[in-house]
Protein backbone atom coordinates (compact mmCIF):
# COMPACT_ATOMS: atom_id res chain seq x y z
CA UNK A 1 0.00 0.00 0.00
CA UNK A 2 1.41 3.42 -0.74
CA UNK A 3 -0.07 7.15 -0.71
CA UNK A 4 -1.29 7.58 -4.56
CA UNK A 5 -2.60 11.07 -3.92
CA UNK A 6 -2.43 14.24 -1.70
CA UNK A 7 -4.96 17.10 -1.25
CA UNK A 8 -4.65 20.58 0.06
CA UNK A 9 -7.62 22.89 1.32
CA UNK A 10 -6.04 26.31 2.92
CA UNK A 11 -9.53 27.77 3.14
CA UNK A 12 -12.86 25.22 4.53
CA UNK A 13 -15.63 24.46 2.04
CA UNK A 14 -13.18 26.72 -0.74
CA UNK A 15 -11.44 24.72 -3.78
CA UNK A 16 -8.59 22.74 -3.05
CA UNK A 17 -5.81 21.29 -5.35
CA UNK A 18 -3.43 18.32 -5.71
CA UNK A 19 -0.24 18.55 -4.44
CA UNK A 20 3.11 16.25 -4.26
CA UNK A 21 3.84 16.36 -0.59
CA UNK A 22 1.96 17.53 2.98
CA UNK A 23 4.07 18.94 6.10
CA UNK A 24 2.06 17.69 9.17
CA UNK A 25 1.96 19.56 12.36
CA UNK A 26 -0.15 19.18 15.34
CA UNK A 27 -3.30 20.19 13.87
CA UNK A 28 -2.63 18.36 10.30
CA UNK A 29 -1.40 19.02 7.08
CA UNK A 30 0.34 22.66 7.58
CA UNK A 31 -1.79 25.81 6.06
CA UNK A 32 -4.79 23.12 5.20
CA UNK A 33 -8.40 24.49 6.64
CA UNK A 34 -6.73 27.41 8.76
CA UNK A 35 -8.83 29.56 6.84
CA UNK A 36 -12.84 29.63 7.31
CA UNK A 37 -15.55 31.91 6.34
CA UNK A 38 -18.15 33.01 8.66
CA UNK A 39 -21.37 34.94 8.56
CA UNK A 40 -22.87 38.01 10.50
CA UNK A 41 -23.36 36.20 13.33
CA UNK A 42 -19.35 34.64 13.70
CA UNK A 43 -20.96 30.87 12.39
CA UNK A 44 -18.77 28.85 10.02
CA UNK A 45 -19.94 29.03 6.29
CA UNK A 46 -19.49 26.15 3.74
CA UNK A 47 -20.91 24.99 0.65
CA UNK A 48 -23.63 23.60 2.37
CA UNK A 49 -25.06 27.03 2.57
CA UNK A 50 -23.28 29.28 -0.43
CA UNK A 51 -22.25 26.71 -3.08
CA UNK A 52 -20.92 29.30 -5.24
CA UNK A 53 -18.01 28.75 -2.83
CA UNK A 54 -16.71 25.78 -4.79
CA UNK A 55 -16.10 28.11 -7.74
CA UNK A 56 -13.73 30.06 -5.42
CA UNK A 57 -9.66 28.39 -4.82
CA UNK A 58 -7.34 29.33 -2.59
CA UNK A 59 -3.63 28.51 -2.21
CA UNK A 60 -1.13 28.72 -0.21
CA UNK A 61 1.11 31.15 0.29
CA UNK A 62 4.48 32.02 1.72
CA UNK A 63 2.72 34.55 4.82
CA UNK A 64 -0.66 33.92 3.63
CA UNK A 65 -3.55 32.85 0.94
CA UNK A 66 -4.11 33.32 -2.59
CA UNK A 67 -8.05 33.42 -3.52
CA UNK A 68 -8.79 33.22 -7.09
CA UNK A 69 -12.31 33.18 -9.08
CA UNK A 70 -13.15 31.37 -11.98
CA UNK A 71 -11.83 33.95 -13.83
CA UNK A 72 -8.44 33.98 -12.99
CA UNK A 73 -9.18 37.27 -11.01
CA UNK A 74 -6.93 37.07 -7.56
CA UNK A 75 -7.00 38.54 -4.03
CA UNK A 76 -3.60 37.83 -2.10
CA UNK A 77 -4.14 38.05 1.83
CA UNK A 78 -1.46 38.01 4.80
CA UNK A 79 -1.79 36.04 7.26
CA UNK A 80 -3.34 38.39 10.49
CA UNK A 81 -0.84 39.12 12.91
CA UNK A 82 -1.94 39.82 16.83
CA UNK A 83 -3.04 43.31 15.95
CA UNK A 84 -5.82 41.78 13.73
CA UNK A 85 -9.21 41.55 15.56
CA UNK A 86 -9.89 38.48 17.86
CA UNK A 87 -13.21 36.73 17.39
CA UNK A 88 -15.19 33.79 18.78
CA UNK A 89 -16.18 31.98 15.95
CA UNK A 90 -18.43 28.99 15.92
CA UNK A 91 -17.21 25.52 13.57
CA UNK A 92 -20.64 23.07 14.66
CA UNK A 93 -20.84 22.77 18.16
CA UNK A 94 -16.80 24.27 19.01
CA UNK A 95 -16.65 28.04 20.07
CA UNK A 96 -12.96 29.12 18.97
CA UNK A 97 -10.76 32.04 18.66
CA UNK A 98 -9.28 33.73 15.00
CA UNK A 99 -8.38 36.80 14.05
CA UNK A 100 -10.41 38.66 11.45
CA UNK A 101 -8.67 38.53 7.84
CA UNK A 102 -9.50 42.35 7.44
CA UNK A 103 -11.85 44.40 5.16
CA UNK A 104 -10.46 43.88 1.98
CA UNK A 105 -10.79 39.93 2.04
CA UNK A 106 -14.56 40.60 3.24
CA UNK A 107 -15.70 42.85 0.59
CA UNK A 108 -13.65 40.61 -2.18
CA UNK A 109 -15.63 37.15 -0.92
CA UNK A 110 -18.60 38.99 -0.07
CA UNK A 111 -18.78 40.35 -4.06
CA UNK A 112 -17.61 36.85 -5.10
CA UNK A 113 -20.49 35.21 -2.96
CA UNK A 114 -23.19 37.27 -3.07
CA UNK A 115 -23.58 37.71 0.69
CA UNK A 116 -21.78 39.13 3.72
CA UNK A 117 -19.13 37.37 5.16
CA UNK A 118 -15.55 37.19 6.89
CA UNK A 119 -12.47 35.52 6.61
CA UNK A 120 -11.00 34.96 9.74
CA UNK A 121 -7.69 32.65 10.40
CA UNK A 122 -5.88 30.54 13.12
CA UNK A 123 -3.95 32.56 15.18
CA UNK A 124 -1.29 31.65 17.75
CA UNK A 125 -3.95 31.55 20.49
CA UNK A 126 -6.07 28.66 18.19
CA UNK A 127 -7.02 26.02 20.50
CA UNK A 128 -9.70 23.29 19.51
CA UNK A 129 -9.24 19.85 20.72
CA UNK A 130 -10.52 16.65 19.36
CA UNK A 131 -13.62 15.17 21.80
CA UNK A 132 -12.48 13.04 24.60
CA UNK A 133 -9.81 10.21 24.65
CA UNK A 134 -8.42 12.09 22.02
CA UNK A 135 -8.92 15.81 23.74
CA UNK A 136 -5.12 15.89 24.15
CA UNK A 137 -4.95 16.24 20.36
CA UNK A 138 -6.16 19.20 17.96
CA UNK A 139 -8.15 19.86 15.13
CA UNK A 140 -8.11 23.02 12.46
CA UNK A 141 -11.55 24.63 11.42
CA UNK A 142 -11.57 20.77 9.49
CA UNK A 143 -15.08 19.34 10.57
CA UNK A 144 -13.96 16.69 12.49
CA UNK A 145 -10.57 15.28 12.18
CA UNK A 146 -7.12 16.54 12.22
CA UNK A 147 -6.84 14.07 7.91
CA UNK A 148 -9.58 12.55 5.82
CA UNK A 149 -8.18 9.09 4.39
CA UNK A 150 -9.89 7.21 1.31
CA UNK A 151 -8.40 4.17 -0.40
CA UNK A 152 -8.44 4.72 -4.11
CA UNK A 153 -9.70 1.20 -4.86
CA UNK A 154 -13.39 2.53 -2.93
CA UNK A 155 -13.31 5.38 -5.28
CA UNK A 156 -13.15 3.02 -8.08
CA UNK A 157 -15.77 1.19 -6.72
CA UNK A 158 -18.51 3.64 -6.71
CA UNK A 159 -17.52 4.99 -10.14
CA UNK A 160 -18.00 1.37 -11.44
CA UNK A 161 -21.29 1.65 -10.50
CA UNK A 162 -22.21 5.59 -11.45
CA UNK A 163 -23.14 6.59 -15.22
CA UNK A 164 -20.66 8.90 -14.98
CA UNK A 165 -17.00 8.76 -12.94
CA UNK A 166 -16.58 11.52 -10.31
CA UNK A 167 -13.26 13.18 -8.95
CA UNK A 168 -11.84 12.48 -5.43
CA UNK A 169 -12.31 16.23 -4.96
CA UNK A 170 -16.04 15.28 -4.12
CA UNK A 171 -14.95 14.12 -0.81
CA UNK A 172 -12.15 16.48 -0.01
CA UNK A 173 -9.75 13.93 1.49
CA UNK A 174 -5.83 14.96 2.36
CA UNK A 175 -4.47 11.27 1.60
CA UNK A 176 -5.46 9.05 -0.88
CA UNK A 177 -3.73 5.26 -0.64
CA UNK A 178 -3.86 2.46 -3.09
CA UNK A 179 -3.01 -1.14 -3.02
CA UNK A 180 -6.18 -2.22 -0.75
CA UNK A 181 -9.54 -3.87 -1.45
CA UNK A 182 -12.72 -1.45 -1.49
CA UNK A 183 -13.65 -0.33 1.71
CA UNK A 184 -11.01 -1.61 3.63
CA UNK A 185 -10.57 1.88 5.09
CA UNK A 186 -13.71 0.72 7.49
CA UNK A 187 -11.98 -1.48 9.30
CA UNK A 188 -8.98 0.34 9.55
CA UNK A 189 -7.54 0.73 13.71
CA UNK A 190 -4.27 3.14 13.37
CA UNK A 191 -2.14 3.92 9.68
CA UNK A 192 1.61 4.05 9.84
CA UNK A 193 3.54 6.32 7.04
CA UNK A 194 6.60 5.59 5.97
CA UNK A 195 7.83 8.73 4.99
CA UNK A 196 11.65 10.36 4.09
CA UNK A 197 11.53 12.07 7.48
CA UNK A 198 10.33 8.81 9.70
CA UNK A 199 7.25 6.76 10.36
CA UNK A 200 4.21 8.71 11.27
CA UNK A 201 1.06 6.79 12.88
CA UNK A 202 -2.31 7.99 12.91
CA UNK A 203 -5.66 6.54 15.41
CA UNK A 204 -8.52 6.11 12.69
CA UNK A 205 -10.78 7.85 14.94
CA UNK A 206 -14.19 7.20 13.13
CA UNK A 207 -15.81 6.75 9.35
CA UNK A 208 -16.85 9.44 7.76
CA UNK A 209 -20.35 10.17 7.28
CA UNK A 210 -21.19 12.46 4.36
CA UNK A 211 -22.97 15.57 4.21
CA UNK A 212 -24.73 16.92 1.18
CA UNK A 213 -21.40 18.65 -0.43
CA UNK A 214 -20.13 14.97 -2.26
CA UNK A 215 -23.69 16.02 -4.22
CA UNK A 216 -21.87 19.22 -5.36
CA UNK A 217 -19.91 19.69 -8.59
CA UNK A 218 -16.63 20.79 -7.23
CA UNK A 219 -16.04 23.71 -8.85
CA UNK A 220 -19.35 24.81 -9.99
CA UNK A 221 -21.50 24.11 -7.01
CA UNK A 222 -24.28 22.69 -8.93
CA UNK A 223 -26.42 20.22 -6.87
CA UNK A 224 -26.50 16.66 -8.37
CA UNK A 225 -27.80 13.34 -7.66
CA UNK A 226 -24.98 11.50 -7.94
CA UNK A 227 -23.40 10.09 -6.07
CA UNK A 228 -25.01 10.22 -3.03
CA UNK A 229 -27.47 8.17 -4.26
CA UNK A 230 -25.63 5.53 -5.70
CA UNK A 231 -23.40 5.39 -2.11
CA UNK A 232 -26.69 5.63 -0.39
CA UNK A 233 -27.43 2.38 -1.71
CA UNK A 234 -24.87 0.37 -0.50
CA UNK A 235 -23.05 2.49 1.82
CA UNK A 236 -26.01 3.56 4.15
CA UNK A 237 -25.26 2.06 7.74
CA UNK A 238 -27.54 1.23 10.30
CA UNK A 239 -27.69 4.66 11.58
CA UNK A 240 -29.38 5.43 8.42
CA UNK A 241 -25.96 7.59 7.47
CA UNK A 242 -23.93 6.99 4.81
CA UNK A 243 -20.14 7.02 5.12
CA UNK A 244 -17.10 7.11 2.63
CA UNK A 245 -13.69 7.32 4.28
CA UNK A 246 -11.61 7.43 7.59
CA UNK A 247 -11.18 9.73 10.35
CA UNK A 248 -7.34 10.32 11.55
CA UNK A 249 -5.66 11.70 14.53
CA UNK A 250 -2.39 11.58 15.31
CA UNK A 251 -1.50 8.27 17.60
CA UNK A 252 -0.07 10.69 19.89
CA UNK A 253 -0.08 14.98 20.64
CA UNK A 254 2.66 16.36 19.07
CA UNK A 255 3.85 13.48 17.25
CA UNK A 256 4.52 15.67 14.29
CA UNK A 257 5.65 18.96 15.83
CA UNK A 258 5.94 22.88 14.41
CA UNK A 259 9.78 22.61 15.23
CA UNK A 260 10.20 19.56 13.01
CA UNK A 261 7.66 19.22 10.80
CA UNK A 262 7.49 15.79 9.00
CA UNK A 263 6.27 15.80 5.00
CA UNK A 264 4.25 12.94 3.43
CA UNK A 265 5.07 12.47 0.05
CA UNK A 266 3.49 10.50 -2.70
CA UNK A 267 4.67 6.85 -3.02
CA UNK A 268 5.51 6.69 0.62
CA UNK A 269 4.45 3.22 1.53
CA UNK A 270 1.33 2.83 4.12
CA UNK A 271 0.76 0.17 6.43
CA UNK A 272 -2.45 -0.32 8.67
CA UNK A 273 -3.40 -2.48 11.46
Amino acid sequence: MEISALYHFPVKSLQGHKCKSLPMDQFGAVNDRRWMLVDHDNQFVTQRKLRAMAQLKATAIGDGVRLENAEGERLEIRQPGSEAELKSVRVWSDDVSARDAGDDAAHWLSEQLQSPVRLVAMGDEFRRPLEAPRADREVSFADAAPLLVISQPSLDDLNSRLPEPVSMLRFRPNLVVSGCEPFAEDHWKTLTIHTHDGPLVFDCTHPCARCAIPGLHPFTGRAQKEPLRTLASYRRWEDGQIYFGMNLAPATAGQAGDQNPVTIHLGDRVEVS
